[in-house]
């Protein structure tokens, strides 16, 4: 959906954005709860929630259904619930990371895999940081960005002018993250040859957008070919990254090796990222966006999922 013109010609104070101030008033009050206390309510926000949108529920039963036939139908709705709750706990983090000091997060987070990161810093090419939609969302981008030099991150802009403003300046205001949307993709490519490193989720369904299906928990999956083009285009190096809550409390990421040669085969580059998530998946399959309709667009012929 594209942004109204009108609205977004108007003045951030116009009353038509009163509302959006009131919530992101709201937000910032969440953000200075302790992080203990936005645990805790995250877990009672997100059972609520879980019982209140009865059609995303549906859709996370749909997509545990179609990836992990072999739990049988009391853990997967256990793994719904807690596939809520770890959103409901990744929204208040969020605010967070927008308002609070990140540092102590970012000097605990577990980190596996740096000398991956660094061996493609050392590179001089740029790196491009391939993620998946995990359920820290905001937290992560300071605990990624704090192991980079040159950091930045490809975005998708909210509708509203007020509150798209409002989450890029908490985004990037750890370590001079650079945000790069849809429609700056050639300036992105400049920033990697340049020696930036940009991080990049690109596992959601984007309906006519999608160009080719790959297997992603044994289900051909809707991909698209943005990435494998903006790696040849710019030369960068090429790793994945997760980005996870561990059952302790803490967080860890973890980078993988370099993936060599990639953008030759954006069939074979789709599957080794899709290969990533799902086997970062398996390990924490709470921490997934189960919410969103992964396989709504579908291969012709092939059934509907929802």
């Amino acid at each position: 959906m594209k942004k109204s013109s009108r609205s977004s010609s108007r003045p951030a104070w116009h009353p038509v954005f009163w509302t959006t101030w009131v919530a992101i008033f709201g937000l910032y009050l969440l953000s200075r709860l302790p992080m203990r206390t936005k645990q805790r309510w995250g877990k009672g926000i997100g059972l609520f929630l879980r019982k209140r949108l009865k059609s995303r529920a549906k859709v996370a039963r749909t997509n545990i259904a179609a990836c992990m036939p072999e739990l049988d139908e009391q853990e997967r709705e256990q793994l719904i619930d807690d596939s809520f709750v770890a959103c409901a706990r990744g929204f208040l983090e969020t605010t967070h990371a927008w308002w609070n000091d990140m540092a102590p997060y970012q000097a605990s987070a577990t980190v596996t895999g740096l000398e991956h990161l660094q061996e493609a810093v050392n590179r001089g090419r740029g790196v491009f940081l391939i993620g998946g939609h995990y359920s820290i969302f905001d937290f992560a981008l300071p605990l990624i960005a704090c192991q980079l030099t040159k950091p930045g991150y490809v975005y998708r802009p909210n509708n509203n002018p007020v509150l798209d403003g409002v989450i890029e300046k908490g985004r990037c205001r750890h370590f001079g993250i650079r945000s790069f949307n849809k429609r700056q993709i050639p300036d992105m490519i400049d920033f990697l040859k340049g020696g930036g490193q940009v991080w990049y989720a690109c596992d959601q369904d984007f309906g006519g957008k999608t160009q080719l299906f790959v297997p992603f928990f044994g289900v051909e999956t809707g991909c698209i070919t943005k990435p494998s083009q903006i790696a040849r285009e710019s030369g960068a190096s090429v790793i994945c990254v997760s980005h996870l809550r561990t059952p302790d409390g803490g967080y860890a990421l973890d980078f993988s090796p370099i993936i060599e040669d990639f953008g030759d085969d954006m069939a074979e580059d789709a599957a080794t990222w899709n290969q990533f998530i799902e086997t970062t998946i398996r390990e924490f399959p709470d921490q997934y966006l189960w919410l969103h309709k992964r396989f709504k667009t579908r291969p012709e012929g092939a059934a509907k999922l929802y």
